[in-house]
């Protein structure tokens, strides 16, 4: 499994990549996981972690996204996968690739003649767009467009992370063999919390007196934080209410969340908002149980927001953006769709403020859509399908 990404680190591909490696094992299979030399050492059962480093070389990060670094970090990853396949090429059944590194394996595919089975996160020409490498430069979108074209025909098949990159796969190969398995596995570590442990968390962050409207995830430029902030000025204005909180749990790059702040102050309603830097994964279910409302205003991109599972396992309401990244999963027995406009985001966040049966039904509906349609068991038993497949044809 090749998976070009730091491991660990609490954001999205690298917990999918964790997970993958997690069931797999629990399949039965056993894993050569190679990634980057960045990131917290995890154990995985049956599973050997493989770390690319660079000589004389110490890359202390990597930032979400397309890069120049990860181009350079691809090269060194790609001499070591050639060095693995040489020494292990009769013990191994399958290549596994994630993200660009699926380019790597087309080459090794050739070179080998191994199953290919390719997972996609992201389309690679939105990603360039999204992230604006390159100033989106026309050249390497259609570049990335023909490199993912060709990774998706090559493959003996496809894992999709939503629907959407599934109808990408499949336009580029109708007769491609795609599974479409969500990146729910968070999932099963949520748990119930104390009533200590929340009054805890809410002294600590003085809320005993506030609704909280919670945001948790990468505060990068394409969650649209920006949106949520300026749909507090609507609510304060609305609400007339000092006792609403928005508590962002997240990070990005120092100056990006530094700008944020002064936008909370620009708008006067810094008073409002609590930035509580990254925090590890296990204590996201504290923050999910101390909100009344969480929120999701990304608008970027097609592929589903990890996140998005973990709100619905919690059984609290979610107020999102009306835009594809949601409404593959969202809908409106399960969330308040708005359009994606800070006064349209304020209103969908002050109709739950001002419901508490309706918060309760939202929140309960999106719990029984997550139990039924992604919980762990029907991740384990697409990831069983998949393996299943690409190992018997």
């Amino acid at each position: 499994m090749i998976a070009p990404e730091p491991f660990f680190q609490s954001r999205g591909t690298p917990f999918s990549v964790f997970h993958r490696c997690k069931t797999l094992s629990k399949l039965g299979y056993k894993i050569d996981l190679l990634v980057y030399d960045i990131g917290k050492i995890v154990k995985i059962k049956n599973t050997c972690i493989i770390r690319s480093k660079i000589p004389f070389v110490k890359i202390k990060g990597v930032k979400i996204g397309p890069s120049i670094k990860k181009i350079f970090l691809d090269f060194f990853m790609l001499l070591d996968a050639l060095t693995l396949m040489l020494k292990n090429k009769d013990e191994y059944e399958v290549i596994h690739t994630h993200e660009e590194a699926g380019i790597i394996g087309y080459f090794l595919k050739i070179i080998f003649r191994k199953k290919l089975l390719h997972d996609m996160h992201s389309s690679w020409p939105q990603q360039i767009t999204n992230y604006g490498f390159m100033k989106n430069n026309c050249a390497v979108v259609k570049i990335m467009e023909i490199l993912e074209r060709i990774v998706v025909r090559k493959s003996d098949a496809i894992i999709a992370i939503c629907p959407n990159l599934g109808e990408i796969a499949r336009r580029y190969d109708k007769d491609k063999k795609i599974f479409i398995i969500e990146n729910v596995p968070l999932t099963e570590n949520y748990r119930n919390i104390s009533k200590r442990e929340i009054n805890n968390l809410k002294k600590k962050l003085n809320l005993h007196e506030n609704k909280v409207v919670v945001y948790t995830g990468s505060l990068g430029p394409q969650q649209n934080i920006e949106l949520l902030i300026n749909s507090a000025k609507y609510i304060k204005r609305e609400k007339g209410d000092k006792k609403i909180k928005f508590l962002i749990v997240g990070s990005w790059s120092k100056e990006y969340v530094s700008n944020l702040k002064k936008m909370t102050k620009r708008l006067k309603v810094n008073d409002m908002f609590i930035f509580t830097g990254q925090k590890p994964v296990e204590e996201m279910p504290i923050y999910y149980s101390i909100a009344d409302i969480l929120v999701s205003p990304r608008v970027a991109g097609t592929n589903t927001p990890l996140k998005i599972y973990s709100y619905l396992s919690s059984g609290k309401p979610i107020v999102a953006t009306k835009v594809l990244t949601h409404t593959q999963v969202l809908n409106d027995e399960v969330a308040i769709l708005t359009k994606p406009r800070p006064k349209d985001f304020a209103n969908g966040i002050i109709k739950l403020l001002r419901n508490e049966k309706l918060r309760r039904k939202i929140g309960e509906e999106g719990r029984k859509l997550a139990e039924r349609k992604y919980s762990y068991d029907q991740y384990l038993e697409k990831t069983k399908r998949a393996y299943e497949y690409i190992t018997k044809n």
